[in-house]
């Protein structure tokens, strides 16, 4: 297997581009996978690694690790009280509008193994995710009653941190992301397959910013989308009916 691609390093951090498909660490969820971010990382790198954040397994991008326990806890704080800002590129189903803030609270995900004792009735919790459309596309491919099948690419920032939060909001809009087997469209998840070979999710944590933990210095951290994801977006592009120039991907 070829190294993770290591996005930054210092003496207190570490950050990865995570591909699409890789837990990040140890799960009870699925109990017979051997390979996870952490160990990967731990072993490419020759020390522990500590992750104050996760990102699902079918996610991809920036993907941050503190190199001691200290570290990871004042990251984390950082993350709980959302003193960042994160990015992520999304293909969605259908023309969404220029620009929207989904402010719509959402129940907790809980596991049926890891979660068993958790309380089962607690409240929804205030999930907000802004959004902005960078491209809209419309193919020649039937979908339903429909004789095309129209998509977005778009820019969203989440500005909670709710688990499952940018699928659960997409999927309450009605504009699912493209290749999520859980919340997503599964005519659309199929078609994707077929005209495509797209096997993943089209969600990508492209950008993370941070203020460093030890020399207060804002961190922003880009992760290039990686490549069969570029080459959806761009057999999309290249499929468009519509005019329009493709410019995420360089």
């Amino acid at each position: 297997m070829s190294p993770l691609e290591i996005l930054y390093q210092d003496e207190f951090l570490v950050a990865i581009n995570k591909p699409s498909g890789l837990l990040v660490h140890r799960s009870l969820i699925d109990k017979h996978e051997t390979r996870f971010a952490v160990q990967l990382l731990r072993d490419q790198i020759g020390q522990k690694v500590y992750p104050p954040h996760r990102l699902d397994r079918p996610t991809s991008g920036v993907l941050l690790f503190a190199l001691d326990p200290n570290i990871a806890r004042l990251l984390t704080e950082q993350f709980t009280q959302a003193a960042l800002e994160k990015t992520y590129l999304a293909l969605v189903r259908g023309f969404c509008a220029a620009e929207a803030v989904i402010d719509y609270p959402l129940k907790e995900v809980l596991d049926e193994i890891a979660d068993a004792q958790a309380a089962q009735d607690k409240p929804a919790q205030t999930a907000i995710t802004l959004y902005r459309r960078l491209e809209q596309f419309e193919l020649p491919l039937a979908s339903g009653k429909h004789l095309t099948s129209r998509y977005s690419l778009l820019e969203l920032q989440p500005k909670t941190g709710r688990k499952h939060q940018l699928r659960r909001h997409l999927k309450h809009i009605f504009h699912p992301i493209v290749g999520d087997t859980t919340h997503g469209d599964g005519k659309q998840n199929q078609l994707f397959r077929e005209q495509f070979g797209c096997e993943r999710l089209l969600l990508h944590a492209q950008t993370l910013s941070f203020l460093h933990p030890v020399n207060k210095v804002t961190l922003r951290l880009q992760a290039p989308l990686a490549e069969e994801f570029v080459q959806v977006l761009q057999a999309v592009a290249s499929n468009n009916l519509l005019v329009g120039d493709l410019d995420v991907c360089s």
